[in-house]
């Protein structure tokens, strides 16, 4: 997968994660981060890997947002690769 097209699937979680009230709080209370800073580190790749991250981690989540958007839950997993999610990891 391009990360320009993995990119795309971030952009689309960070949408996803911040339209729903629960997700945005859990996601700002686990990550720390306060709305500016996700406004600032939006184009950062990392920080687009961490929000397939945050959803990859949970399964429903996942599978919710699978389904809002038409990608299965794999192109997300292989989204997250492209942006470089897991690397380091041992599976």
């Amino acid at each position: 997968m391009s990360p320009d097209f993995a990119s795309e699937i971030a952009f689309k979680a960070i949408g996803f994660i911040v339209g729903d009230d629960t997700l945005r709080d859990r996601f700002l209370a686990l990550s720390g981060l306060s709305p500016d800073e996700i406004r600032a580190n939006l184009a950062e790749v990392d920080f687009q890997a961490s929000i397939l991250d945050f959803l990859i981690s949970n399964e429903p989540d996942l599978i919710l947002f699978a389904e809002e958007t038409g990608e299965k839950p794999e192109n997300i997993v292989h989204a997250w690769r492209a942006l470089g999610g897991g690397v380091g990891q041992e599976w």
